[in-house]
């Protein structure tokens, strides 16, 4: 296991320096005045643009540029933006609420989509099964920022009255939780069909009928060897779906006025704040390694089958 740890480590070393190399030139190397609107509706002072440059070694090459920038990054300098904001600050102000945000939605959508999932692949076709599958082909059909505005219409002020229509400035679980709904709604649809086909293709394997043939209690045929081997693709598709929904957060965030990783990064694009963009994505590549990680060592634990020697 060591030794498979320490192979899937250094095979993440590539993945990282590809990824960040071609997330810094995008947005680096885009055409353009990096300083235009920065000082107003007047240009920009020469000794302006000069000190700007120099800060950020646009005079360098690209890969100059990004060395010193990972040189930085690996001392924990995530750089500033044009006004001299710490990005590192920002991002330690918005990430802890986007990150609750995330562990909400994938906490439903696991629940409420393995549940469902599990239901309607033991008992197969009836009025359930049809009831599922219309529901998650709504959910599917629907854009995730017009659920989000729907549930705040009907729970917020002008519905129910259950829910505010805008958050706190640092929002605990109880306000991010119909956020959360919105925001893992589309992923819940998903989890729940595939954990759905995954039943019902395994529950007919050999190994299903060989635990019922020696007379095992139904629950642990289903809890121990069927649920364990089936819940393999959707502990994939939980484990990739934290960095999408920690990335994929922007229209959510807005929608309920969340301070989080999603508005910091739909700011930073709006505003041309190169180095907020670049270190909110490399942290969110971060977070894809380390959950890609997370999910391969768990697969030895739910199927004995797999092994890393």
């Amino acid at each position: 296991m060591i030794r498979y740890v320490l192979r899937r480590l250094l095979q993440l070393i590539p993945v990282f320096f590809g990824t960040t190399f071609l997330i810094y030139v995008l947005v680096w190397a885009l055409p353009g005045d990096p300083f235009s609107g920065k000082c107003g509706q007047a240009a920009c002072p020469a000794a302006y643009i000069a000190q700007m440059t120099e800060k950020y070694h646009l005079n360098d090459n690209i890969f100059v540029q990004y060395f010193k920038y990972l040189g930085s990054l690996f001392t924990g300098d995530w750089g500033e933006t044009f006004n001299g904001t710490s990005v590192g600050e920002l991002i330690a102000t918005s990430y802890p609420i986007t990150l609750r945000l995330a562990v909400i939605a994938v906490a439903i959508e696991a629940v409420i989509g393995l549940t469902t999932g599990v239901l309607t692949g033991l008992r197969g076709k009836g009025f359930l099964d049809n009831l599922v599958l219309v529901s998650t082909t709504f959910l599917i059909s629907l854009p995730v920022f017009v659920t989000a505005i729907v549930l705040q219409l009907a729970l917020g002020g002008n519905g129910l009255g259950w829910i505010e229509a805008s958050v706190s400035e640092d929002p605990g679980i109880g306000e991010l939780i119909v956020p959360g709904i919105a925001l893992g709604s589309l992923s819940m649809a998903y989890v729940a069909r595939l954990s759905r086909s995954s039943i019902a293709e395994n529950r007919r394997a050999d190994y299903v009928r060989t635990a019922i043939a020696k007379g095992l209690p139904q629950s642990r045929v289903v809890g121990v060897h069927l649920l364990r081997n089936s819940v393999i693709p959707v502990l994939t598709f939980l484990g990739t779906d934290l960095g999408a929904l920690m990335g994929g957060a922007i229209v959510t965030e807005g929608v309920f006025n969340i301070n989080g990783l999603g508005r910091l990064i739909f700011r930073g694009i709006q505003d041309r704040e190169s180095a907020t963009v670049v270190g909110v994505v490399v942290l969110l590549v971060l977070v894809y390694l380390l959950m890609s990680l997370i999910v391969d060592l768990l697969y030895a634990v739910l199927d004995p089958r797999i092994r890393y020697d």
